[in-house]
C-alpha cells in the first residue's frame, strides 16, 4: 500500500521536508491563479494532499462543486475494487437435458477488439448441447441518465446491455474510391448505402431508431478513414451475431425452466484489463459496464444504481462533501463533485492498491493513455485521470515530487470558454511548479 510504502522515504528525506518551506505559504499556485489569463473568466477549484502525513498542504475552492467528467471512472473504479473480484465473470449457464441455457453478466470483453480475449467463445463453440439466450429480466437503459441525445452516432456511447459483443459497436474500413465500406460484424453489410455528398463531410452516420447507415461519400477528398459506430442492441441483434460467430443456431429462451438451480459461471478476463482501459484510454463503454457488473454481482440485476447506492452507503460515506453520482463514465452533466472529496476518494484508493499496481492502470502523463501527449518529463511524475466535457477539464491522481513524495491532487476546472489547451497549459505550470518545490 501507498502509505506503508513510504514510510522508509518519509525518515529518509526527513531533514529535507524540515527546511522545505509548505506550498501553501509565498510559494503556492495562488499567485498563478490570480495572473493567468486562461483562469480568470472560469473557475477553478485544486486539492493537494500528503499521502504520507495526511496533510493538506494546498487548497483553493476544494470544497465547491465542479462537473468531474471522465474523473467519475475513478469511482467506476473503486466500486469494481470493492465489490468485483481478480477476473470478470463472462456469463452465467445451466445445464438441462440436452440444452444449454446462458445468460449474460454485463461482461464488455466479448469479442471487444480493445480488450484481451478469454475462451467464452471456445466454450459455445464446442458444447455439444443446444444453445438458448436468456435474456436479462431486467435491464438497465441503454443510455444514461443525462447523456447527450445526439451523442448515438458516437463511437465513445454505445448502448449498455446484459451481454456485450464487439463493444456494441460495429467497424467500417477505409475506403479509397466510390464505393461501399467492409462492415464488420458482416451481418450489418446489408445495412449500409452510399450516398454522394458534396459538402465538407464525409463519414458514416446511423438512423437515430435503427440500424439503418448512410455513407457520405466526397468525391473530390482522398481515401476515407475507418469508423466504429455503436449500433441498435436488443437480444434478437445478439442472438444473430452470436449464431455467426459460433456457427451454429441460438435459440431466445424468455423463461428458465422449473427447478433449474444456481447457475455456473464462467470466468473471463483479468478485472485489471478492463480498469485499464477505462482509466487509460477513458472507454466510457467499460466504464458503464462495469457498473452493471457489480450491480450483478451484488443482485443479480443490472442496475447502475444498485452499485452506486452500495459505494456510497458502504464505504464512501465519510467523504468531505456530498456527491452527485449517477453514471459510470462521466458523460453525464448531472455528476457533481468537489475536489476535497476527488481527493478523500484517491486516499482510499491509494490504501486498496499497491503503488506500482496502481501507477501502471492509471495514464501516464508524458507516457501512456490519453496523456501521453502532455507533461514530458525524463521521469514521469503524474498519474491520473483526465476528465473532459465542453466548457470543463478536470485531472485528479498521484504527483511524485521531485523529492519523491507521493501527492494526491484533484484539479477541476467549469465554465470557462478558453480553448482547453490554454486550461491545459496553465495546469501544467502549476503541477510543474508543485513538483520541484514539494
Amino acid at each position: 500500500m501507498i502509505k506503508n510504502q513510504l514510510q522508509i522515504l518519509f525518515v529518509a528525506n526527513l531533514l529535507f521536508y524540515l527546511f522545505l518551506p509548505n506550498i501553501s505559504n509565498a510559494q503556492s499556485p495562488d499567485s498563478h491563479f490570480e495572473n493567468a489569463e486562461a483562469f480568470q473568466q472560469g473557475f477553478s477549484g485544486l486539492v493537494v494532499k500528503d499521502l504520507e502525513t495526511d496533510e493538506i498542504v494546498y487548497e483553493r475552492l476544494g470544497d465547491k462543486y465542479f462537473t468531474p467528467a471522465s474523473n467519475v471512472k475513478l469511482l467506476t473504479f473503486y466500486a469494481g475494487l470493492k465489490i468485483l473480484e481478480d477476473s470478470v465473470p463472462g456469463l452465467k449457464y445451466w445445464t438441462n437435458n440436452d440444452s444449454l441455457i446462458f445468460t449474460g453478466t454485463g461482461d464488455p470483453s466479448f469479442l471487444n477488439p480493445e480488450l484481451p480475449q478469454s475462451d467464452i467463445l471456445a466454450f459455445l463453440k464446442n458444447r455439444k448441447e443446444k444453445l438458448f439466450y436468456l435474456p436479462a429480466s431486467k435491464i438497465e437503459k441503454h443510455y444514461g441518465p443525462g447523456w447527450a441525445w445526439d451523442d448515438y452516432n458516437s463511437s465513445y456511447s454505445p448502448e449498455r446491455s446484459d451481454f456485450p459483443i464487439y463493444g456494441n459497436l460495429v467497424s467500417f474500413g477505409a475506403v479509397s474510391s466510390r464505393r461501399v465500406p467492409v462492415v464488420y460484424p458482416r451481418v450489418f453489410q446489408d445495412s449500409i448505402v452510399l450516398k454522394n455528398f458534396y459538402g465538407q463531410r464525409s463519414g458514416i452516420e446511423r438512423d437515430l431508431y435503427k440500424n439503418y447507415f448512410t455513407y457520405y461519400y466526397v468525391p473530390v477528398l482522398p481515401r476515407q478513414s475507418a469508423s466504429r459506430l455503436p449500433f441498435r442492441y436488443s437480444p434478437e441483434l445478439l442472438v444473430k451475431l452470436l449464431s455467426d460467430v459460433v456457427e451454429k443456431e441460438i435459440k431466445i429462451l424468455n423463461t428458465l425452466p422449473p427447478k433449474a438451480g444456481e447457475p455456473q459461471i464462467k470466468m473471463s478476463v483479468p478485472t485489471d484489463s478492463l480498469y485499464k482501459r477505462m482509466l487509460q484510454d477513458s472507454d466510457n463503454f467499460i466504464a458503464e459496464q462495469i457498473l452493471l457488473l457489480s450491480s450483478n454481482k451484488l443482485k443479480n440485476t443490472f442496475d447502475a444504481d444498485i452499485a452506486i447506492d452500495h459505494i456510497l452507503k458502504k464505504t464512501l460515506k465519510d467523504l468531505p462533501d456530498k456527491i452527485y453520482w449517477v453514471d459510470g463514465s462521466g458523460l453525464s452533466r448531472y455528476n457533481l463533485m468537489t475536489p476535497r472529496s476527488m481527493v478523500a476518494l484517491l486516499d482510499k484508493i491509494a490504501d486498496e492498491v499497491e503503488t506500482e499496481r496502481l501507477f501502471h492502470l492509471l495514464a501516464t502523463y508524458g507516457k501512456t493513455g490519453t496523456i501521453r501527449n502532455y507533461y514530458h518529463a525524463r521521469q514521469p511524475y503524474i498519474f491520473a485521470k483526465t476528465g473532459t466535457l465542453l466548457h470543463n477539464h478536470s485531472m485528479s491522481g498521484y504527483l511524485k515530487s521531485k523529492s519523491g513524495k507521493i501527492l494526491a491532487f484533484s484539479f477541476m476546472n467549469s465554465n470557462f470558454v478558453v480553448p482547453t489547451r490554454e486550461i491545459k497549459r496553465e495546469m501544467e505550470k502549476i503541477l510543474r511548479d508543485i513538483y520541484n518545490r514539494y
